[in-house]
């Protein structure tokens, strides 16, 4: 359902560019490549500026990073970059055409191998924003899982059973007799709503991404119930919180500079979870970010 949203999306812009660039050329005196090259620079332009937009919300807002964890300008160049690019890949070219970039799942009997992954992505995103972390994984020898959280504004409590059909299905498909589950974003919440649901018993693990636990001052904008549980202080994270069923070893990752999760550190607090904090790493940015791949190993590597 988001992979159609998303087309339907990119269907719509490129129709506006193209009657845009039709009238510059029959009535402007433009060019073609004039008008090509007008559309691509506002394509482009439109989602530099959201990035910019979401960096400068959160700079906003009150905040004190660690001293451990900042950055000089040169890194915040980089950040900046790097979720820029991940907004275009994941929203332009991967999570339109999940299915194509993707495939199924490559499951099979891994009972010499190490506990199956299961990846959960967040809000207005599919199983596309795995593209290049699944890769990453399994290249490190792991078997790993996606789904898919429909619809996509849905009310949070309402993705738990999806959950538990597909890790029924991924273990039924490894032999395995329990799975870790990863969750980015809102991700790690519809996981939270699964174990406070069904239980932790088919769970070894669970840990999240960026998952704002107690809320994030951004989620005022969005749209959607999803959008709404996620506010700061929100009755349903206050609800979910006082019964939460955590698997032993639970843990929360989180960047210091999170444009998309702030108050960054008060945000992702999971009572009963250990934190790992990272620094130098945006929201959409943990999708292609190698230090969040390799802190991501290395806690699912430790004991």
């Amino acid at each position: 359902m988001a992979a159609r949203q998303l087309r339907w999306l990119l269907c719509g812009e490129l129709l506006f560019y193209t009657l845009l660039g039709n009238w510059l050329v029959s009535r402007g005196g433009w060019t073609p490549l004039q008008a090509v090259c007008l559309g691509l620079a506002g394509a482009l332009g439109m989602r530099l500026y959201f990035v910019l937009l979401s960096f400068g919300l959160m700079l906003g807002g009150e905040r004190s990073v660690p001293t451990s964890l900042r950055i000089g300008p040169l890194q915040a160049l980089r950040m900046v970059l790097e979720e820029y690019a991940a907004l275009i890949l994941l929203f332009t070219v991967v999570q339109p055409f999940e299915k194509f970039w993707l495939g199924p799942d490559r499951l099979g009997h891994c009972a010499a191998r190490r506990t199956p992954l299961l990846l959960i992505h967040g809000y207005q995103c599919n199983r596309g924003f795995w593209f290049w972390l699944r890769r990453k994984l399994e290249a490190a020898g792991w078997t790993v899982a996606t789904h898919n959280l429909e619809p996509v504004f849905a009310d949070i409590d309402g993705y738990a059973d999806g959950i538990a059909r597909r890790i029924d299905e991924v273990l039924t498909a490894t032999g395995a007799a329990q799975l870790i589950l990863v969750g980015h974003s809102m991700g790690g919440l519809a996981i939270r709503a699964y174990l406070r649901r069904h239980g932790k018993a088919r769970v070894a693990r669970l840990i999240t991404l960026g998952t704002p636990h107690r809320g994030t001052r951004l989620a005022r904008l969005g749209p959607g119930s999803n959008a709404r549980q996620m506010r700061l202080g929100s009755s349903w994270l206050t609800e979910l919180a006082a019964r939460d069923v955590l698997p032993q070893g639970s843990m929360s990752i989180y960047s210091g500079h999170d444009n998309y999760v702030y108050p960054q550190e008060a945000a992702t607090r999971l009572d009963g979870a250990a934190h790992v904090a990272i620094s130098g790493v945006s929201h959409l940015g943990m999708a292609i970010s190698p230090r969040l791949l390799g802190k991501l190993r290395e806690v699912l590597e430790s004991p």
